[in-house]
């Protein structure tokens, strides 16, 4: 196995182009064989790219529903710098059991493996291996290649960051007292009323805070522009 990841490697060193990474993620799943992996990047300017194996029946009803809400995965993965087995997430929400039952009827894999990556000028990405399989095979596998799959997930976040070309670019801006508390608490995991009442300011007041907040970080939602002031180090929790 070792032999063959380290010429994936040097094939994935050639990619000059984001369908030849797409291409390099399929390889990969065969390599390991595993039901799928993904890889998915958002950038400072709020770009997005996916290089993945999921269908795309489930790509489209996760983008229509804006699952990257409630989904355990990326809200996990946000508060954390080290790679996380799904199975130490947080899916006792109604919402995750729903959003899990799903996934699972689009043919996701029970197991997955996770690992958030922080890239520069606040880009944040997630590389992922899913498959279905017990848990006890499942700890065999991830066992087996954590070491390389962490290597190969900093090797190909590496070539997307280089094929994009300084496109991972924002101006920095500063964000105001009122927005540093407001992402603060949401960060420490009040919800919105709970915030308002511990600034002394109403729901809508709020509201304006993080969206200006959003505004200036460049994320694409809430949960997103806490993740990237905490990334910056504009937060401390």
């Amino acid at each position: 196995m070792q032999g063959k990841l380290e010429a994936f490697i040097e094939c994935l060193d050639q990619a000059t182009t984001l369908d030849q990474l797409q291409s390099h993620i399929l390889s990969l799943r065969d390599l390991y064989q595993v039901e799928h992996i993904v890889y998915h990047s958002v950038n400072s300017t709020g770009q997005q790219y996916a290089a993945l194996t999921y269908g795309d029946e489930w790509v489209s009803q996760y983008l229509a529903e804006d699952y990257a809400r409630i989904d355990p995965v990326v809200l996990g993965c946000y508060q954390r710098f080290h790679p996380v087995d799904w199975k130490r997430l947080d899916w006792s929400s109604k919402n995750a059991r729903v959003f899990l039952g799903e996934a699972l009827e689009c043919d996701l894999g029970n197991q997955g493996f996770s690992v958030p990556i922080r890239g520069p000028n606040g880009q944040f990405a997630l590389f992922t291996v899913n498959h279905r399989c017990s848990d006890e095979e499942w700890s065999r596998l991830t066992e087996a290649h954590i070491r390389d799959l962490i290597l190969v997930a900093h090797f190909i976040n590496q070539k997307a960051l280089e094929i994009e070309r300084g496109t991972d670019e924002l101006p920095a801006q500063s964000l105001s007292p009122r927005e540093t508390d407001a992402l603060t608490l949401l960060a420490m995991g009040y919800n919105r009323a709970n915030a308002a009442e511990s600034l002394a300011i109403s729901e809508h007041t709020l509201r304006v805070y993080i969206e200006s907040a959003r505004y200036k970080l460049g994320a694409t939602n809430t949960t997103h522009a806490v993740a990237r002031a905490m990334v910056k180090g504009l937060l401390v929790v």
